[in-house]
């Protein structure tokens, strides 16, 4: 077949000329970009976790308060996670999620000047509505570009960007805090927020030049190349048992309301492990901030490669469901079981380790679930809306664990709280018609 007669006929494009290669270049120019901005956002969003162990010292933060200010960044999130995404799909992915990083890489920096609770719960609020977008912007970004049956693979590889985060996070901000404290007059937690929000900033301005809005907008693909997978997506859309498209419809989808608690479920569970793990280990015996950064990187490495291995399954079974099943309810088992050991260093990091790698896996598959039911305005905002509601769970994991645990002295409340949403969002799993979700 000539390159000619390929773009005459783009469907045998993708299935006749070097299928494999045309998407190995795809992933090649756009899935390490936004694994490192995904990487620098979870970075930032998270680092206040470790930087609470001298904050809570120097500015006399309660639980409580440490709780509120983490979780109004999702307060944030929620009320502006929609918009957000509306705005990218019309403006388009390279000027929007350049301008979410910048911005969120200067607002995180200024933590560093936080001296009471008021301006700690401020710059929080405008993180988040700084940052909303981002993670569903970059979903609805790559449902332009990879069909259904390859997104569970390629969603995770976007994704290592989170457990690669929180395994860096722990080493590199122990170290910054440990070795940086004192330098100009400035605490080791200072040092943190400033040092971590510069990749943020960077990436942000090379968004601008390296991301094409489109298929079509992209010079390193050839017209034949471009045909190819612009068909491959229309053939997606066409073979799909329904998919919406329109805006409201997504608002009142019941399956979109529905995947929005399922995701709820197990971001509580993500961010009390990210939020409050570090402050677990001090608790259970860890004796410095430099130990504690190493100790919280290992549940969150071995996170990545059976998140990998969770979404190749996957997508070359077709299956869903019970990919995010069984995943959840390990997750939910290691939530419950660490309430028993809290006065082991090593049985508490054990069983975050499992909880974790449970948890990390369902993300690439069950971010595969939204577009199959929607398209367009509706992908949008649907995918938005189910990443806002999902939010709600990570203000619950930070403020009602700090609540929680000034209120009884113990983390095992909430612990038991969030392993009974894993099991919650399991059963709803399984409430989803496979005929759908198994594309």
């Amino acid at each position: 077949m000539s390159v000619h007669n390929a773009a005459v006929d783009p469907t045998r494009t993708v299935s006749d000329l070097a299928n494999e290669k045309i998407y190995r270049k795809v992933v090649f120019r756009i899935i390490p970009f936004f694994a490192f901005c995904y990487l620098a956002a979870y970075l930032d969003r998270i680092n206040i976790g470790l930087a609470k162990l001298q904050m809570e010292d120097d500015l006399g933060f309660s639980g409580t308060v440490y709780g509120l200010g983490a979780g109004l960044f999702f307060v944030a999130y929620i009320i502006f996670e929609v918009p957000s995404n509306l705005i990218l799909q019309r403006v388009g992915a390279r000027i929007w999620i350049a301008r979410i990083m910048i911005t969120w890489g200067i607002l995180s920096g200024l933590t560093m000047f936080v001296t009471s609770p008021m301006q700690f719960y401020v710059l929080r609020f405008l993180l988040g509505v700084a940052e909303a977008g981002f993670v569903p912007g970059v979903l609805l970004y790559l449902t332009y570009w990879f069909p259904s049956r390859r997104r569970a693979k390629i969603i995770g590889m976007f994704m290592v960007g989170l457990p690669a985060a929180a395994m860096i996070a722990g080493p590199l901000s122990g170290w910054i805090m440990t070795a940086m404290n004192g330098t100009a007059g400035l605490r080791g937690w200072q040092w943190l927020f400033l040092i971590e929000a510069i990749p943020s900033v960077a990436l942000g301005v090379l968004a601008i030049f390296l991301l094409p809005n489109s298929i079509a907008k992209a010079r390193w693909l050839n017209a034949a190349e471009k045909a190819g997978l612009q068909a491959a997506i229309d053939e997606d859309i066409r073979s799909a048992p329904h998919q919406e498209h329109r805006l409201s419809a997504a608002l009142k989808s019941s399956r979109v309301w529905l995947l929005g608690t399922i995701d709820m479920s197990f971001m509580m569970a993500t961010y009390a492990i990210a939020f409050w793990l570090p402050t677990l280990l001090r608790d259970a015996g860890a004796t410095s901030t430099y130990q504690i950064g190493w100790l919280t990187a290992i549940p969150h490495a071995l996170a990545i490669v059976v998140m990998l291995l969770n979404g190749y399954s996957s997508d070359r079974t077709r299956e869903r469901r019970w990919h995010l099943v069984i995943p959840l309810l390990i997750g939910a088992a290691g939530m419950f079981l660490s309430i028993f050991v809290t006065n082991n260093l090593w049985l508490t990091l054990l069983f975050f380790t499992i909880a974790n790698v449970g948890i990390v896996a369902t993300y690439p598959v069950f971010w595969c679930l939204p577009g199959t039911f929607l398209t367009g305005k509706a992908a949008a905002a649907g995918i938005a809306l189910i990443a806002s509601i999902a939010n709600f769970g990570g203000f619950m994991a930070t403020y009602v664990l700090g609540w929680l645990k000034d209120l009884t002295h113990s983390p095992n409340a909430g612990m038991i709280l969030f392993a009974f949403f894993l099991v919650f969002g399991s059963y709803l799993v399984l409430t989803l018609p496979a005929r759908v979700v198994n594309r």
